[in-house]
């Protein structure tokens, strides 16, 4: 009797898997995404070279056994980092996706890149601070040592002590729009 509040969050968890595994195959029914496939999945195709640079690297970053392709599991394993995960886990993940050369650190100019990718594909391109201005108030702020590289200890402590930075990274991989679009599918099914 103790327990039937976790067999009722099993139960949620087990149907909304069950969904996610079904809108997976119904798009993707060889049961791995390519990169193609991921931007038309995630409705971003026909973006500027940035954003697409980003969504390129996105995608990589999702693949995490580095096999060219994205299967379920690897699916799963990011939306629910992306949707339920930790903040810290969440920090250390946008690194990753940051650190567009994979050399442990992330420079002005891969910063300044993913700040348009991300308004570009958001529809903010015409904010008011100037993306390179962004980007420098930003590393003005939490490049500690003023090495012109953020570590990943660097990052963290800097988006959790700036709410702007933090709310762009917000941004970067806000699925509510694409939730939103699975779950219209959902219903029309």
């Amino acid at each position: 009797m103790g327990n039937s509040t976790g067999s009722t969050i099993d139960e949620l968890q087990a149907v909304e898997m069950h969904l996610w595994y079904k809108k997976f195959m119904t798009e993707c029914p060889s049961g791995q995404l390519t990169l193609h496939e991921f931007k038309q999945f995630f409705g971003l195709q026909g973006l500027d070279p940035e954003a697409s640079a980003y969504i390129e690297q996105m995608f990589r970053t999702f693949d995490m056994n580095k096999d060219g392709y994205i299967d379920f599991m690897e699916y799963v394993a990011a939306l629910s980092l992306v949707m339920r995960g930790k903040m810290e886990h969440k920090l250390r993940w946008y690194f990753k996706l940051y650190d567009v050369d994979g050399n442990g650190c992330i420079d002005r100019h891969e910063l300044l890149n993913i700040i348009k990718a991300i308004r570009a594909i958001n529809g903010n391109e015409n904010d008011e601070t100037s993306a390179e201005d962004f980007t420098n108030r930003v590393f003005d702020r939490i490049d500690i040592n003023g090495d012109g590289e953020l570590s990943l200890e660097e990052f963290v402590a800097g988006a959790r002590g700036d709410n702007d930075f933090m709310e762009v990274m917000i941004k970067s991989l806000d699925l509510s729009h694409i939730m939103a679009v699975i779950h219209n599918r959902r219903q029309s099914v």
